[in-house]
């Protein structure tokens, strides 16, 4: 896995409104590591039926366990991490700010350098009978799941589909002052 991979995966997440997606009491991925280095510097855009809107910038650091927000937008968004899930795929986990105590979880996918797609582990991808089995419905959940086998049963069923929503993340170079308004 390549930095830019790594780097556009975490934050991608945070650029969506996981709401109606699987979700945890508590993050199901434990083994963070700063794939991404110390820092990184994002261009995220909603991505609603293939078309990029919405451009917004942050700046992540890493804190020992996760990266947080240190500066520009994305101001719903706490911590987050990156682990990979296979192929050119990535799973995201972040730290829900709305919704303290919940993580919600995304895949990322690699479309060239730098550059990826940032998708909600949803429930409706896997099938039915995993649904069944490890989805609970608490609160504000739809799927609330329990552990790192349910999470990869789910992020797996939903890399294999090609939505056209979500988020779209390019990797910007370090060092380059981001634009004023």
């Amino acid at each position: 896995m390549t930095r830019p991979v790594a780097r556009a995966a975490c934050a991608s997440l945070f650029a969506l409104a996981l709401s109606a997606c699987v979700d945890s009491s508590g993050p199901l991925l434990l083994d963070a590591k700063p794939l991404l280095g110390e820092q990184l510097r994002l261009q995220f855009y909603s991505l609603r039926k293939g078309l990029a809107d919405e451009p917004e910038q942050a700046t992540y650091k890493w804190d020992g366990t996760k990266y947080v927000r240190t500066g520009g937008g994305m101001t719903d968004i706490g911590g987050f991490s990156v682990h990979p899930l296979g192929r050119n795929n990535l799973i995201v986990q972040t730290a829900a700010t709305k919704r303290p105590g919940i993580f919600e979880y995304a895949v990322a996918r690699k479309l060239t350098d730098g550059v990826y797609q940032v998708t909600a582990i949803d429930e409706a991808d896997a099938d039915r009978a995993a649904r069944a089995s490890y989805c609970r419905h608490a609160g504000e959940s739809h799927c609330r799941i329990e552990t790192r086998g349910q999470l990869f049963v789910f992020a797996r069923a939903t890399s294999l589909r090609k939505k056209g929503e979500g988020s779209l993340v390019l990797r910007l170079a370090d060092g380059v002052p981001a634009p004023t308004r």
